[in-house]
Protein backbone atom coordinates (compact mmCIF):
# COMPACT_ATOMS: atom_id res chain seq x y z
CA UNK A 1 0.00 0.00 0.00
CA UNK A 2 0.52 3.34 -0.81
CA UNK A 3 -0.03 6.79 0.18
CA UNK A 4 0.22 9.82 -1.44
CA UNK A 5 0.44 13.38 -0.71
CA UNK A 6 0.21 16.21 -3.57
CA UNK A 7 1.74 20.06 -3.05
CA UNK A 8 2.87 22.53 -5.21
CA UNK A 9 -0.90 23.94 -6.08
CA UNK A 10 -1.88 27.61 -6.76
CA UNK A 11 -3.30 30.47 -8.10
CA UNK A 12 -1.17 31.65 -11.20
CA UNK A 13 -1.92 34.21 -13.85
CA UNK A 14 -2.33 32.73 -17.36
CA UNK A 15 1.41 32.19 -19.17
CA UNK A 16 2.64 31.28 -15.93
CA UNK A 17 4.36 27.67 -14.33
CA UNK A 18 3.51 25.67 -11.09
CA UNK A 19 5.44 22.34 -10.29
CA UNK A 20 3.12 19.83 -8.85
CA UNK A 21 4.92 17.40 -6.37
CA UNK A 22 3.24 14.19 -5.35
CA UNK A 23 4.98 12.61 -2.14
CA UNK A 24 4.41 8.84 -1.30
CA UNK A 25 5.09 6.67 1.55
CA UNK A 26 6.91 3.25 1.90
CA UNK A 27 9.90 1.88 -0.42
CA UNK A 28 7.22 0.66 -2.20
CA UNK A 29 7.00 3.84 -4.73
CA UNK A 30 9.47 2.47 -7.11
CA UNK A 31 7.41 -0.63 -7.97
CA UNK A 32 4.05 1.37 -8.89
CA UNK A 33 3.70 3.74 -12.41
CA UNK A 34 2.46 7.03 -11.35
CA UNK A 35 0.05 9.68 -12.68
CA UNK A 36 -1.61 13.01 -12.90
CA UNK A 37 -5.29 13.42 -13.21
CA UNK A 38 -7.16 16.60 -12.78
CA UNK A 39 -11.18 17.80 -12.09
CA UNK A 40 -12.49 20.77 -12.92
CA UNK A 41 -16.29 22.12 -11.37
CA UNK A 42 -18.89 20.36 -12.80
CA UNK A 43 -16.59 17.93 -14.64
CA UNK A 44 -15.31 14.13 -14.66
CA UNK A 45 -11.71 13.30 -13.64
CA UNK A 46 -9.34 13.38 -16.57
CA UNK A 47 -6.41 11.95 -17.71
CA UNK A 48 -3.21 14.76 -17.84
CA UNK A 49 -0.05 12.18 -17.55
CA UNK A 50 1.61 9.36 -16.49
CA UNK A 51 4.73 7.99 -16.12
CA UNK A 52 6.23 4.57 -15.85
CA UNK A 53 8.19 2.85 -12.79
CA UNK A 54 11.44 3.79 -14.39
CA UNK A 55 10.55 6.92 -15.51
CA UNK A 56 11.83 5.52 -19.25
CA UNK A 57 8.07 5.87 -20.56
CA UNK A 58 5.95 8.90 -20.32
CA UNK A 59 2.26 9.35 -21.75
CA UNK A 60 0.49 13.00 -22.00
CA UNK A 61 -3.12 13.51 -22.36
CA UNK A 62 -3.07 15.75 -25.80
CA UNK A 63 -4.58 19.13 -23.90
CA UNK A 64 -1.29 19.18 -22.48
CA UNK A 65 1.77 17.96 -24.49
CA UNK A 66 4.32 20.09 -24.99
CA UNK A 67 3.10 22.26 -22.07
CA UNK A 68 3.26 19.81 -19.06
CA UNK A 69 6.49 17.05 -17.52
CA UNK A 70 6.09 14.76 -15.83
CA UNK A 71 9.03 12.97 -14.04
CA UNK A 72 9.58 11.26 -10.92
CA UNK A 73 12.87 10.59 -8.11
CA UNK A 74 12.22 7.36 -7.18
CA UNK A 75 15.18 8.19 -4.05
CA UNK A 76 13.09 10.73 -3.08
CA UNK A 77 9.43 9.19 -3.47
CA UNK A 78 8.54 11.84 -5.31
CA UNK A 79 6.40 12.57 -8.43
CA UNK A 80 6.31 15.62 -10.20
CA UNK A 81 4.47 17.58 -12.68
CA UNK A 82 5.91 20.68 -14.35
CA UNK A 83 3.19 23.02 -15.76
CA UNK A 84 4.05 25.74 -18.43
CA UNK A 85 2.21 28.39 -20.45
CA UNK A 86 -0.57 27.78 -18.28
CA UNK A 87 -3.97 28.42 -19.69
CA UNK A 88 -7.49 29.40 -17.78
CA UNK A 89 -8.86 26.04 -19.05
CA UNK A 90 -5.99 24.18 -16.55
CA UNK A 91 -7.65 25.42 -13.79
CA UNK A 92 -8.55 22.00 -11.22
CA UNK A 93 -7.63 20.35 -8.56
CA UNK A 94 -5.05 17.90 -9.46
CA UNK A 95 -4.48 14.24 -8.43
CA UNK A 96 -1.74 11.74 -8.45
CA UNK A 97 -2.29 8.38 -8.54
CA UNK A 98 -0.13 5.29 -8.40
CA UNK A 99 -1.37 1.72 -10.73
CA UNK A 100 0.53 -1.80 -11.00
CA UNK A 101 -0.34 -1.09 -14.99
CA UNK A 102 0.52 1.50 -17.11
CA UNK A 103 -2.92 3.16 -18.09
CA UNK A 104 -4.45 6.59 -18.80
CA UNK A 105 -8.16 5.17 -17.24
CA UNK A 106 -8.68 6.55 -13.53
CA UNK A 107 -10.56 3.03 -13.15
CA UNK A 108 -6.97 1.00 -13.74
CA UNK A 109 -5.09 3.19 -10.39
CA UNK A 110 -5.65 1.86 -7.34
CA UNK A 111 -4.41 4.21 -4.68
CA UNK A 112 -4.89 8.08 -4.59
CA UNK A 113 -3.65 11.64 -3.16
CA UNK A 114 -5.99 14.49 -1.54
CA UNK A 115 -5.53 17.22 -4.96
CA UNK A 116 -4.30 20.20 -4.58
CA UNK A 117 -6.57 22.82 -6.16
CA UNK A 118 -4.23 25.13 -9.37
CA UNK A 119 -6.09 28.36 -10.22
CA UNK A 120 -5.19 29.94 -13.64
CA UNK A 121 -6.70 33.21 -14.27
CA UNK A 122 -6.85 35.61 -17.79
Amino acid sequence: QVQLVESGGGLVQAGGSLRLSCAASGRTFSSYHMGWFRQAPGKGREFVATISWSGDSTYYADSVKGRFTIFRDNARYTMYLQMNSLKPEDTAVYYCAASSRFVTSSLGYDYWGQGTQVTVSS
